[in-house]
């Protein structure tokens, strides 16, 4: 196969096909999506080509057929037909209250009426987009395609400000309740974004959305899936380890396909370098300090569950953080089980790149000297290889003692009592290393196991204000932890923790090896 250019920073269809960029087929999903309804919701993470495939799709009603040639979409449309498409997007810029929101949606309107060449006449925003819906119907002879892009990005640039976010919200649903009134003139709609914010808001005139978001027929509507690596992508694969590749960027998954996040797999092919490419232009910062102001346990973040409301549903007065972590794809969909009528879902990372990524942010954020943070990281890795269990201790030891008293004064997760376990979990996490949280057997549950080297840690935290001193160790082999382990065939290092909340230090560190 030739090979073709990069399409990194590529949005436009057009630019894609003209300038022959490669190009993964979406249209079958498109066609199949036309052919089964009207009316659509789907919420994905930032940077999954959900732009880019509003973008298809606008050019597929407008007919422009040269576009398609080779692809699936070329034999199955019927190319006679143009529609007039009303497109509306929020991506850039940032809105910081309904004035500038309003502002903005004049703009668009006036951008889609100039394009149609449409008299906007009505004086409010509903009214000038309901006449723009009208207009364009009669001036084409065919109903009007409505494609939303960003369509929640008002409301999540505001989400750790709460009333903001409420005002915002009030000014999109004027707007988007009028796609609902105007259906007679409407034959397609879309409307795509990463947040669903609770149907009592923003989508309560919008009942007729079908949402794709967990629908196992579209898990793979964005992003790349590994056939698409191993065919379009093949001439780029030579000299990647595929398996790496997999462990760094694949495993989002919407209860169907999983799939691989663009702009990693684009990135990786171009500086054949594994980093972070997306969590580092995705993560925003009020993901951060949403978990900061919640005080969240880290170790919690790799085994939670939540039914199906929960995972779609964003409730601005009290955000889920499940909810919240799923919808800007830093958890993943793993397992489902059905439990009478209701549908529960385990979330976990969806890869080494987030996993590890994420919780070094947090580290970052939650300690008060980032270069002695990054130092202790460094020095834990030595440790560790060397089986150093004095200088771990020396280590952790220094590190809890140098947080400064005012840190803890004037910062409210450093007051958290999980604090302590938080911060030490996020040390090994943020190195990438093999941790599993909550490991469970038959007679309890470890609290980490992690797996480095050759060589199996079991840890176990206590704060000894809430138990005798001693306990963490004593927990580990009084419980038989060890006891699942041992075909493993590795040396096997039991390791009690224990924290002060009171002296805000590391006051126990037992360790205990079982040669293997």
């Amino acid at each position: 196969m030739p090979r073709k250019k990069l399409p990194i920073g590529i949005q436009t269809f057009r630019e894609i096909r003209e300038e022959d960029y490669y190009y993964i087929d979406k249209t079958p999903l498109a066609l199949r999506l036309i052919e089964r309804g009207s009316y659509y919701l789907l919420s994905r993470p930032r940077g999954f080509g959900k732009s880019l495939f509003l973008d298809t799709l606008a050019e597929l009603f407008e007919g422009n057929r040269a576009l398609f040639t080779g692809l699936a979409a070329e034999e199955h449309w019927d190319w006679s037909r143009r529609f007039p498409v009303i497109r509306l997007s929020f991506a850039h810029g940032v809105l910081a209250d309904r004035a500038e929101l309003d502002a903005k949606i004049e703009e668009l309107l006036a951008e889609n009426a100039a394009r149609l060449q449409v008299q906007l006449d009505q004086n409010t925003i509903s009214g000038q987009f309901g006449d723009l819906i009208r207009q364009a119907h009669a001036n084409s002879g065919e109903r009007v395609v409505v494609l939303v892009d960003e369509y929640d990005k008002p409301i999540r640039d505001n989400l750790t400000n709460p009333e903001t976010a409420s005002v915002l919200h009030v000014g999109l649903l004027n707007l988007y309740s009028v796609i609902k009134e105007a259906g007679a003139h409407i034959h397609f709609a879309l409307l795509a974004g990463v947040c669903k914010v609770s149907t009592s808001s923003i989508f309560s005139g919008l009942n007729n959305l079908m949402d794709l978001s967990l629908d196992a027929d579209y898990s793979a509507i964005c992003g790349y899936t590994d056939n698409d690596l191993d065919t379009v992508f093949a001439p780029e694969l030579d000299g990647l380890d595929r398996a790496q590749m997999r462990a760094w960027y694949s495993g989002y998954n919407w209860t169907g396909e999983s799939v691989y996040n663009p702009i990693d797999v684009l990135q990786l092919l171009q500086k054949r370098k594994f980093q972070p490419w997306w969590f580092e232009t995705a993560t925003p910062d009020s993901l951060i300090d949403v978990l900061t102001e919640r005080q969240v346990f880290l170790p919690q973040l790799s085994y939670m569950l939540a039914d199906r409301s929960r995972l779609l549903h964003l409730e601005l007065e009290r955000i889920a953080i499940e909810t919240l972590l799923f919808q800007t794809g830093h958890l993943t969909i793993d397992s489902n089980r059905q439990i009478g009528v209701i549908t529960y879902y385990s979330l976990h990372y969806p890869n080494r790149e987030v996993y590890q990524s994420l919780n070094n942010r947090l580290l970052q954020h939650w300690t008060p000297d980032t270069q002695n943070t990054f130092r202790n990281k460094t020095r834990l890795g030595e440790l560790l290889l060397a089986n150093d269990f004095a200088g771990l201790e020396q280590l952790f030891t220094a590190f809890y003692a140098s947080i400064p008293h005012d840190w803890y004064r004037n910062t409210p997760i450093a007051q958290y009592e999980g604090y302590y376990a938080s911060i030490f979990y996020a040390y090994f996490a943020s190195l990438g290393l093999d941790l599993t949280p909550e490991d469970t057997s038959n007679v309890g549950r470890l609290d980490l196991a992690l797996r480095f080297n050759g060589n199996l840690y079991l840890m176990e935290f206590k704060v000894v204000e809430l138990v005798p001193d001693g306990r963490a160790l004593e927990q580990i082999k009084a419980r038989g932890y060890a006891d699942k382990y041992r075909a493993e065939g590795l040396p096997i290092h039991l390791m009690g923790i224990e924290f002060s909340k009171e002296q805000r230090a590391l006051v126990g560190f037992e360790v205990e090896t079982l040669e293997s």
